[in-house]
């Protein structure tokens, strides 16, 4: 499978992920994404430009599936760039966490559902 074919799954599967399964207390949700979606291998992917680029494509597709299910609080343009950032920022803090968490705190805070965004 190509990187291309392979980025256009990950971020189905993303997006499936915050569509197929509502955030909910009792039942936890269900991560479809890497074997491996520790910060520490977040940090290791540095290093290797494809692996990143597959985990940034990932977290866009969360970005996205977030979109889907909420239509009244979109998550707006955000770059791949400023997607790094944040998990960079995220994963510095909490060495110990899930970069899948800070695809959750991403919209979050890019959609305002914890901030006063006005739109």
């Amino acid at each position: 499978m190509s990187g291309r074919n392979l980025t256009h799954c990950f971020v189905l599967l993303s997006t499936t992920v915050l569509v197929a399964n509502p955030v909910s207390a009792a039942v936890p949700t269900k991560i479809l994404g890497f074997d491996d979606m520790s910060c520490r291998a977040w940090a290791a992917s540095r290093s290797d430009a494809e692996q990143r680029a597959l985990h940034v494509a990932w977290l866009r597709g969360v970005l996205t599936g977030h979109n889907y299910a909420n239509p009244g609080q979109q998550v707006a343009t955000i770059s791949p760039a400023t997607v790094e950032q944040f998990v960079n920022r995220y994963c510095s803090e909490k060495p110990a966490a899930q970069f899948s968490d800070a695809a959750f705190r991403l919209s979050d805070q890019f959609s305002g559902r914890n901030a006063p965004i006005t739109k």
